[in-house]
């Protein structure tokens, strides 16, 4: 079954009031072909009837329902429910049967009295009075329409126009074929808003029931038509964006489009390139558009007929393209006739009969491309002419009779004579660009002649031409230069093309003879010099010179630049470079990249006074030979040395350096960086620094990580927050003290692994006021109390690995309140009895932080005997007593702070249990890991979210009373598979599970494990069974 609603008319807001007063209507079209099911019928008569009110209530509205159906014998049923607020207090029905109601016809009256009261409904509750039900029997869809439609539709139709601004869509579901082509399914158009004018309606009483037919039948043809109403100029504007091929596709789409695609606007270039287009088809497209300006036809079947066409049909043709086939001497001879004609280009062609001249003449052709054609010889008399390229053409002789001629190409001729080039060119006074580049016969002598002949000429390409020199040959205004791979070209060349003082570019490019150029040109802007590789000087003067290519030349040893334009050098790889010297008075950028062979003088070259005074970046990478440097720039910003490994010495005076790379600088052994801009510098890659001096006021962060040799370093950074000074193991307390005082900022120290550091040096650190960082792993101190009395604010403290330290160097911290700030302690791989870190856990509660990894004194985890004597609890699964609580001395009745507690690799743990009178109601993260006799866990802690136990091998108790717990890793646990679903039964936020290897956990029970917790989402399991 298929429902279409089509609503064909609504009033805009501004013409509501008249509307309702003059009892203008709203239409509905109700289309139903087929049976379909009740409850799609009522869930769509439900829905419209809801709309129906709404609009009702509104505007007011009369509609009008048809049902077209094929019964058996092809015959149409149509059904009109009119609601017309113009008829008040009347209501009739009307039914008319033309023949026996088939059952079909049958079922759907039935829907007629279930529409009839629907509407009945809708019009006691919106005012309406009338309701007239017409029913037609005999209509197929060649049958005459008896409605009782109002003639308002046909006056829209007649009007289509009435409303310009406001384009109404015309959209239909139906098609010719409907009677085998309807499926059980729905389509809905919503409405469209269209102002309509009062002068354009009818009057609805006045009409009599012809106009109500045509009306009808006008709707109907409306019906099978599918398209939208687009403005002329609309269309023109959107088409002019497509080309030929869409086009012609749009064409296809309606009568409007065709019209509006066919303008001449679109057609004025007829491009059929590469198309397969008979002579036919073209004629026709002369005929249609004989205004047509340009055409292409290369690549088409049959050219010489296409253009004898075109020369003939279109008059005012300018521009001419064509190629691939024959062209015979009548085409040529026709393009007389072709009086407009500005341009042609052929390409890829065969000119006239292979005997005979052929000759080109036309009085008015200004440009001409005859590019890789076959032809004997070309005589070409175009007075008019001013552009004629024979690129690639295959022709031993060319006569030209051109005396406008200002930009000639004859590239790749290769059958062209050294005479026939001189007797082209010469013919020519006013040219300006010659390019006859791979033309191998070309001498000395013809350009000799050129020159003498072209006065004006400024361009000349004489790339891959052999036999040329220029010694002789003077070009006094030429402008640019291109002598690419000319193997005649030598130092004494040079003395030629310095008298071009007009040279704006010169291009030099695999010139093997070459070995010097020294060129002193004011209006030298480009130069190139790439694969030259007898190439030793390079010798350039130009205040404008502004780009410089010199790539791939091995030997060149010397360059010499004075240039007042030039912003950025580039000379990587040359691995010759000895000498530079640069008079650059606006360069910016230097890249000498594996310039392997240059000396330290070149610090000369960059500092201030050198030549360079805005330099602001320069790149000295690999360059190995470079052993000891001294910069002093004021404009120097970025400086890089990565990978000069020769280099022991560096001295930088650059106030605004802001970046310095020393990578692979691993035998630097003293550096003076006074003053500098840096805001940050690495000099842990240089292991064997000993002397150090550093004066930065804008310098937050400095690592010496490394620096196993250091032993002087003068650090003035009054901004730095940030030093790590790990692995300096010469590092001593004077040295240490000297930077507390002239860095009072310092907010994060890192001493590890730095043995020469004392109680000396640790006191210095009160002058650093705002420490809250400090690592003292790996050393040898004995003593806490100078960090105690110096460090007043630190929060972070790493003694890892500090096997001096006596079980009392900590007890001022539980004890003596020592660092109220602390949240975070390191004591991993230290030597601490049980009893004092017992002690500190039990005391510090202010810890959020608490790391005892690889602690072997520590045997138990045991928080409970604390309260052994005041609770009478046994296990510890979550059950608070209030009673047991009340011996509990009051400090042990405050919470801790400890958020993270790490013991991984503690050998002989045995037994953590943390009960609820612990207080740890902070605790997220416990990490036993790698615990290897770790045999029992008991832990009750209400915020605990993470807990590792993987590769505990000794593990078998596991009891856990933790609601918000979301990962717990068993990973190589040797527990049974019944424990580990008692304890995550009390864990009713778990997540995430790791079982994999433990060997007495198959893979087959994971759906025990996920009936023990349901919240459960990832468990990782072994594949198989181990």
């Amino acid at each position: 079954m298929k429902i279409c609603c089509l609503p064909l008319l609504c009033f805009g807001e501004e013409e509501e009031d008249c509307n309702l007063k003059s009892g203008e209507n709203t239409y509905y079209y109700l289309y139903c072909c087929g049976e379909g099911e009740e409850d799609m019928r009522e869930g769509f008569l439900g829905n419209e009837s809801e709309e129906m009110e709404n609009d009702d209530s509104e505007l007011g509205f009369w509609s009008t329902v048809h049902n077209v159906g094929a019964g058996d014998g092809g015959e149409g049923l149509r059904v009109q429910v009119v609601d017309e607020k113009g008829s008040r207090g009347e209501s009739h029905k009307r039914v008319d049967y033309g023949g026996e109601l088939n059952e079909k016809s049958a079922n759907f009256l039935g829907r007629i009295n279930d529409v009839e009261s629907r509407f009945a409904a809708s019009s006691s509750s919106s005012g309406s009075q009338g309701m007239k039900v017409d029913v037609n029997l005999n209509l197929g869809l060649g049958g005459e329409a008896s409605s009782s439609l109002s003639p308002t539709i046909a006056a829209v139709r007649e009007n289509p126009d009435c409303d310009a601004q406001n384009k109404r869509p015309k959209v239909h579901s139906f098609s010719l074929d409907w009677g085998t082509n309807f499926k059980k399914e729905i389509d809905y158009c919503p409405p469209v808003h269209e102002e309509v004018c009062d002068e354009d309606l009818p009057d609805c009483s006045a009409a009599g029931d012809n106009a109500k037919n045509d009306s009808v039948a006008i709707m109907m043809d409306d019906i099978f038509e599918v398209r939208m109403d687009l403005t002329d100029d609309l269309l023109h504007m959107v088409f002019s964006f497509l080309d030929h091929i869409d086009l012609c596709r749009a064409a296809r789409v309606c009568k409007q489009w065709r019209d509006a695609s066919s303008h001449e606007d679109f057609w004025w270039y007829l491009n059929f390139e590469n198309q397969s287009i008979s002579a036919q088809q073209f004629e026709d497209m002369c005929r249609r558009y004989p205004n047509a300006t340009s055409v292409n036809v290369y690549g088409t079947p049959d050219i010489h007929s296409l253009v004898m066409e075109a020369v003939f049909s279109l008059r005012n043709l300018e521009v001419l393209t064509l190629g691939k086939g024959q062209l015979g001497e009548d085409f040529f001879e026709a393009l007389t006739d072709c009086h407009v004609l500005r341009s042609l280009t052929i390409n890829d062609a065969t000119l006239g009969n292979g005997i005979q001249e052929l000759s080109i003449h036309h009085d008015r052709l200004h440009d001409l491309q005859i590019v890789k054609c076959r032809v004997l010889r070309v005589s070409i008399s175009c007075p008019q002419l001013e552009t004629l390229s024979l690129k690639r053409s295959s022709m031993p002789h060319a006569v030209l009779n051109c005396p406008l001629l200002r930009e000639l190409d004859i590239a790749s001729c290769h059958k062209l004579s050294d005479a026939a080039i001189r007797s082209a060119a010469t013919s020519c006074p006013l040219l300006e660009s010659l390019d006859m580049s791979n033309c191998s016969c070309v001498s000395d002598e013809t350009l000799q002649n050129i020159a003498q002949s072209c006065g004006h000429l400024r361009v000349l390409d004489a790339s891959y031409c052999p036999n040329i020199s220029l010694e002789s040959v003077r070009l006094p205004l030429l402008t640019v230069l291109k002598l690419h791979s000319c193997e005649g070209i030598t130092s004494a060349s040079m003395v030629s093309v310095a008298h071009s003082d007009m040279l704006e570019v010169l291009e030099l490019d695999n010139c093997s003879l070459l070995t010097s150029v020294s060129l002193d040109l004011p209006r030298l802007q480009s130069i190139r010099l790439v694969h030259c590789r007898k190439f030793v000087d390079l010798i350039l003067r130009s205040n404008v010179l502004s780009s410089i290519t010199v790539s791939n030349c091995p030997s060149l040893q010397r360059i010499t630049i004075t240039s007042n334009a030039l912003k950025k050098l580039v000379l990587q790889k040359q691995e010759s470079l000895t000498m530079l010297a640069l008079q650059c008075h606006c360069l910016e950028e230097v890249d000498l990249t594996e310039c392997e062979s240059l000396t330290d003088s070149i610090c000369e070259v960059f500092s201030s006074g050198g030549g360079c005074p805005v330099l602001r970046s320069l790149v000295l990478d690999s360059c190995e030979t470079l052993t000891a440097l001294s910069f002093f720039s004021t404009s120097l910003v970025r400086l890089s040395l990565a990978g000069c490994r020769s280099i022991t010495s560096l001295e930088l005076e650059c106030p605004h350096l802001e970046h310095l790379s020393l990578d692979g600088c691993d035998h630097l052994e003293g550096a003076s960086f006074s003053p500098v801009g840096l805001r940050s510098l690495n000099l842990g890659i240089c292991p064997k620094l000993n002397e150090l001096h550093i004066e930065a006021p804008p310098m937050v962060s400095l690592e010496l990580k490394g620096c196993g040799v250091l032993s002087e370093a003068v650090i003035h950074c009054p901004l730095l927050t940030s030093l790590d000074a790990s692995f300096c193991s010469q590092l001593k307390d004077d040295c240490l003290s000297a930077t507390t005082s002239s860095c009072p900022l310092i907010d994060s120290l890192v001493l590890m692994s730095c043995p020469s550091v004392g109680p000396d040096g640790l006191s210095s650190l009160r002058c650093l006021g705002n420490l809250i960082y400090l690592d003292l792993s790996y050393t040898f101190l004995v003593n806490l109390q100078p960090v105690f009395d110096s460090c007043l604010y630190l929060k972070v403290l790493k003694l890892q690995a500090c096997k001096y330290l006596s079980d009392t160097s900590l007890e001022p911290l539980y004890k003596g309140s020592a660092l109220p700030a602390l949240c975070e302690l390191d004591l991993s791989y230290g030597t601490l009895c049980q009893s004092a870190i017992e002690e500190l856990l039990a005391c510090c509660k202010h810890l959020t932080h608490i790391s005892l990894n690889g602690c072997v004194n520590m045997h138990d985890l045991d928080w409970s005997f604390r309260f052994e004597r005041s609770s009478d609890m046994n296990t510890f699964n979550g059950s608070y007593d209030s009673h047991s609580l009340e011996n509990i001395p009051p400090q042990d009745q405050t919470n801790r702070s400890l958020q993270y507690l790490n013991c991984v690799g503690c050998p002989n743990i045995k037994k953590v249990v943390i009960p609820p009178t612990a207080r740890c109601s902070n605790l997220s993260s416990l990490n036993l890991s790698l615990s290897s006799n770790l045999s029992e866990v008991d832990i009750s802690c209400c915020n605990l979210t993470v807990l590792n136990l993987s590769n505990c091998n000794s593990l078998e108790i596991l009891k856990l009373d933790c609601p918000r717990l979301t990962s717990l890793f068993l990973q190589a646990c040797n527990i049974y598979e019944e424990a580990v679903e008692a304890a995550i039964m009390q864990c009713s936020m778990l997540e995430t599970l790791d079982v994999r290897f433990c060997p007495k956990i198959s893979p087959s029970s994971m759906g025990t494990l996920r009936a023990a917790c349901p919240s459960l989402k990832r468990i990782f399991s072994s594949l198989a069974p181990t």
